[in-house]
Formats: C-alpha cells, structure tokens, sequence
C-alpha cells in the first residue's frame, strides 16, 4: 500500500515509508510510526499500512539511514540503537513532522513508537510541541544519556503501554513515568498488559508476540488518536 519517499530535513533530506488512506493524505489525520531498534522493517511498514486502512496518512522516517537488522540479531540492533546520533535523529523527527502535516493539511500529528521508537515519541513529543497533539509510547526506552526529555515543554495527551514481563521498560518504569506526567498537569494513561512482554506488538516475532494484548494495543491506540486528532 504504502511507498518510500524523500522528506527535507534540515536542509538535507532523508527517507521514510509513507501509507496513505484510500481519500488522499487530507483525508485523515497524519500519525508517524517509530521503529523498534531493528530499524524500518516490513513489520513496521505493515504497521502504517494498518493505519492507512482505518483513515490515517501514517510515515515512518527511516532512522537508520537504509541499514536494517535481521531480527536474529538483537545484539547488532542494539548497537545499532546506541550508535543513533540524536541531533540527526532529531532533525529527521522533526522533518517527518513537518512532512505530515505538508500532506495532510492539517496542523496537528500523532506520533506511535515502539521499544526505542517509543522511547523517541516522548523526546519528539517534547521537542514539536506546536504539532504533536497525541504521543503513544509502547514499552518505550530512553537509553540514551543526551535524549533525556523535558516533559515540563509536552503539550500532547500520552496514552502509553507497558507489558507485566517486560525486563526493559519494567511496570514499576510505567508508573513512575505516569505519576511524573501526571504531576506535571500532563493528560496520561498508562495501560499494563498481563501475561505480556517486551515487543508483544510484533508480529514477526513468535516469540515475543502476543496476539490479544497486540489486538488491544491497537485498538486504543486508534480510538485514542481519533479521539485526540479528530
């Protein structure tokens, strides 16, 4: 459904894949879909292709740059997590952004991210206040010491997801996250998913995916971002 196109960013340009709903990019609200630390895999593209289908213009900007890790290889994904330079990752966030709502019309986006991405929702969250209207992280990592957010700068609803047996973003991390959020006057929900660990989300990963606890991640992140963007 969808297809990889340039998108300018800070004078340079990048790519990303871009799934468009059957009236046109005006036709819906724009979400940005964040990948996990393998990259923009087919998993993430199906994902946007998902949106597309219930009326959302969805992109995934490519923030490795082409590279992607089999999914074999958590090891070489996570270096490759590591070795993500934040001021590039940053501009090409904040490209997409403006990517989106070039396309769609529309002044407000979504963002959803997954594992990193996740982690990357929040930090774009605080870095676009003036687009990023809806921010949903799935059992989202911050690992990186110069991507600390300032949430106190967020003005989007959060609406996050943590797995009961996840070792990465534990649900101790979620509540912390959300009593911090709360604090700060910020709308947030945080859902745990029982029986579920990290990556439940994924598909493409038998071992890790969970199919009722993915179908339920999905259909409040839909419910939310409708809600949240119109």
């Amino acid at each position: 459904m969808g297809e990889i196109i340039e998108f300018a960013c800070n004078g340079g340009t990048a790519e990303g894949y871009l799934a468009v709903p059957s009236g046109g990019a005006e036709s819906g609200p724009g979400i940005i879909v964040l990948q996990e630390w393998w990259g923009l895999v087919d998993q993430i593209k199906r994902t946007c292709d998902r949106f597309a289908e219930v009326g959302f213009t969805a992109f995934a900007p490519d923030l490795y740059h082409g590279t992607t890790v089999p999914l074999t290889e958590p090891d070489e994904a996570g270096k490759e997590m590591m070795a993500l330079k934040m001021d590039s990752a940053a501009r090409d966030l904040s490209g997409a952004v403006d990517e989106l709502v070039r396309r769609t019309g529309r002044s407000e986006v979504g963002v959803i991210g997954f594992c990193m991405g996740g982690g990357l929702a929040l930090v774009l969250a605080t870095q676009r206040p003036d687009a990023v209207k809806a921010v949903v992280p799935a059992y989202g990592l911050i690992p990186w010491p110069d991507a600390q957010p300032d949430y106190s700068k967020m003005t989007a609803a959060v609406l996050g997801h943590a797995a009961a047996e996840d070792d990465y973003f534990t649900p101790e991390s979620a509540r912390q996250l959300e009593a911090q959020l709360r604090d700060l006057g910020k709308q947030v929900e945080f859902h745990t998913y029982e029986g579920a660990g990290h990556a439940f989300f994924n598909e493409d990963r038998p071992e890790a995916y969970q199919p009722e606890g993915a179908g339920l991640l999905w259909d409040r992140s839909v419910a939310f971002f409708r809600e949240q963007l119109g």
